[in-house]
């Protein structure tokens, strides 16, 4: 899949969204991605997990044995990507404010694990699952996400691959541009406060 044909899906689905936001890592943005409205569709969900499993390389995707996924967000994505693999699929959440395993989830020791995210801004929420997902025994051994919005900078200390590399810019709280200031910021997705 093309990144053109990516931003189709996300355009179809009205999932790229204009105006004054205020992601979940603190920073401001006038562009947020709903990746909750493009994987609503099941069908458009399988062909983007299709796309981002045939960007990891073939020996990758034989040494997976789980894959897993941070809640809310990375959930949909995180199914349709062990749907892909071919591997079961988990999620860690976040009942208490940290992620942990719940649901009768387990990892088996030494399992090799490919976490699974919608969207990668700093990596704060991937660094926190994989900390999960290694004190439970297993061992994350790649990274991937549908949306990689980074910069390219982002370290999560496994390989990571995003399906689409999307920089619109983002600002700390006391960088954000007059105009975009202007407008108030909303607090979209999975976390926003009513």
């Amino acid at each position: 899949m093309t990144e053109d044909e990516v931003l189709a899906e996300f355009r179809a689905a009205d999932a790229l969204l204009s105006g004054h936001f205020l992601l979940s890592s603190g920073r401001h943005s006038a562009h947020y991605l709903q990746c909750a409205r493009v994987l609503m569709d099941a069908d458009r969900a399988s062909r983007l997990a299709v796309a981002l499993a045939q960007k990891l390389s073939r020996d990758l995707r034989a040494s997976i044995d789980l894959v897993v996924s941070p809640a809310m967000g990375g959930v949909i994505i995180g199914h349709e990507m062990g749907r892909a693999l071919g591997k079961p699929a988990i999620f860690v959440e976040r009942p208490t404010g940290t992620f942990e395993l719940r649901r009768g989830f387990a990892i088996e020791a030494g399992a090799k694990v490919l976490l699974v995210e919608d969207v990668v801004t700093t990596g704060l929420s991937s660094r926190e699952a994989i900390k999960t997902i290694n004190e439970a025994g297993g061992e994350v051994i790649a990274a991937c996400s549908l949306v990689d919005r980074s910069g390219g900078g982002v370290d999560l200390g496994v390989p990571f691959t995003g399906l689409i590399a999307l920089n619109f810019p983002t600002y700390a709280p006391d960088e954000v541009p007059v105009e975009l200031a202007a407008t108030p910021a909303i607090k979209p997705g999975s976390r926003a406060k009513p």
